[in-house]
C-alpha cells in the first residue's frame, strides 16, 4: 500500500506541475501551435560589397534548418504563417592588432544580415533588424577554402540563434 501512495502522489504532483506550466518548450520558443503551422524562408541575398560565393544559399539553409530543429513548424515556399526575409549587408575582413612590422597579428571576419520578420497570426511581432557577429583569427592565417566555411558557419550560427530568440522566444 505503501508504494501505490507514493506512485500516486508523484503522479498528481507531476500532473498538476506540468498543468500550472502551460505548454513549455525546452527551446525557448513561444508559438501557438494552434495558429501558427508553417514558416517560410526566402532566399538572402547577398548584397555585400564583398561578394563571397555560396553564403547566401549556406545562410539561407541554416536559418531554415534552426526553425526545423528548434520547432515542430512546418517550412513552406510561400503563404508561411512566419516569413522571414532580407539580405547579407556585409562580409569583411578588418585588421585588429598590429605588428611591430606593420602587419596584421590578428584579423576579424564580421557578417551582417539585415532581417526582416512577418508573423500573420501576430502582427506585433513583426521586426526588421541588423544582425551581425564576427569571428577573429590570427593574421597569418589566410582564410579559404574549409577554414572559411568553418569560420562562417560558425558566424552563421550564431546570427541564426540570435534571429531565432528575437522572432519565437521573445529574449
Amino acid at each position: 500500500m505503501n508504494v501505490f501512495l507514493k506512485i500516486a502522489f508523484f503522479a498528481i504532483f507531476t500532473l498538476t506541475t506540468f498543468q500550472s506550466c502551460g505548454v513549455y518548450s525546452f527551446t525557448g520558443a513561444d508559438i501557438d501551435y494552434s495558429k501558427t503551422k508553417t514558416f517560410q524562408v526566402n532566399y538572402f541575398q547577398n548584397n555585400a560589397q564583398i561578394i563571397e560565393p555560396g553564403i547566401a544559399r549556406t545562410f539561407t539553409q541554416q536559418l531554415q534548418e534552426i526553425l526545423l530543429n528548434q520547432t515542430s513548424l512546418d517550412l513552406v515556399t510561400s503563404n508561411g504563417d512566419l516569413t522571414y526575409e532580407g539580405e547579407i549587408t556585409e562580409f569583411y575582413t578588418a585588421p585588429i592588432t598590429a605588428t611591430s612590422q606593420n602587419t596584421a597579428a590578428q584579423n576579424r571576419l564580421t557578417i551582417s544580415i539585415n532581417v526582416r520578420f512577418f508573423n500573420r497570426n501576430d502582427e506585433e511581432k513583426a521586426f526588421e533588424q541588423r544582425f551581425s557577429f564576427y569571428k577573429d583569427y590570427p593574421g597569418q592565417q589566410l582564410l579559404s577554402g574549409s577554414a572559411l566555411d568553418d569560420v562562417v558557419n560558425e558566424i552563421f550560427e550564431r546570427i541564426t540563434q540570435d534571429i531565432f530568440n528575437k522572432s519565437l522566444a521573445n529574449w
